[in-house]
């Protein structure tokens, strides 16, 4: 039975070497080689087993992209806003970054921003904005296996069937949630790690099991911690780190 060609920038997405609109718009310049061989045609179609490769050109592009990590405030949108609300990416500016890098914000880090995963605008925390389709795709891509970690603060009491619940049993949105780990940290505070991030997933849940929740912060996400990053702050992802 002869082996089923794929699209190739179908593969490309699939393997992280470019978003979508990234794998066409390598594949129509000419970026592109498979098997060595030069491939310039959109809608090309290959063998999954294929080596794909990108030119200097294109990799030079990629690592010019940038990707930020925002410090949220309560009262930041972070995407959609309705009259009268702040976006998040309004604290994206040369005063508000933070730490010891070197490296300073240009227009052109401005240009394509745009914000991966939604955090409400009760909540604080980790915040990243890229201009790297690569990176979207690992954090809200539909089959995104990354973890995100919040400190959640409520009122009320939790009963262990109740906390299990919360781990493992939740519907919403007409659809079961993926497991969760859920654990206190101290009488007022519980700790989530989600795979997934539903509209405001974490209040949803809470209110479903009896509990108020009084403070929301994202800590981290993969392998990117908030760390010591102040408030309303913003800073570089850098070359080393990966989520």
């Amino acid at each position: 039975m002869p082996e089923e060609l794929v699209r190739l920038s179908k593969l490309m997405t699939e393997r992280g070497l470019a978003s979508r609109r990234e794998a066409d718009m390598y594949i129509a310049a000419g970026s592109v080689y498979v098997d060595g061989i030069k491939v310039d045609v959109l809608g090309t179609k290959v063998s999954p087993s294929s080596i794909i490769t990108l030119d200097t050109d294109a990799k030079q592009d990629q690592q010019r992209l940038v990707t930020i990590i925002l410090n949220k405030p309560v009262g930041y949108v972070s995407t959609q806003p309705e009259k009268g609300y702040k976006e998040a990416i309004q604290l994206i500016t040369p005063e508000n970054q933070w730490g010891s890098s070197t490296r300073r914000l240009t227009p052109e880090n401005m240009q394509g921003l745009s914000v991966c995963g939604r955090l409400d605008i009760e909540s604080q925390g980790v915040l990243l904005l890229t201009q790297d389709g690569r990176i979207a795709k690992q954090i809200i891509g539909e089959n995104s296996d990354l973890e995100k970690e919040y400190i959640v603060r409520v009122e009320g009491e939790l009963p262990e069937n109740k906390m299990k619940m919360l781990q493992y049993g939740l519907m919403l949105d007409g659809k079961i949630l993926r497991p969760a780990v859920v654990e206190w940290i101290n009488e007022d505070q519980l700790r989530f790690i989600l795979k997934e991030g539903k509209k405001r997933q974490i209040r949803r849940m809470c209110e479903m099991v009896g509990l108020k929740v009084t403070g929301l912060k994202r800590v981290r996400i993969g392998n990117l911690r908030l760390g010591n990053l102040p408030e309303g702050k913003w800073r570089f992802m850098e070359a080393t780190e990966s989520l």
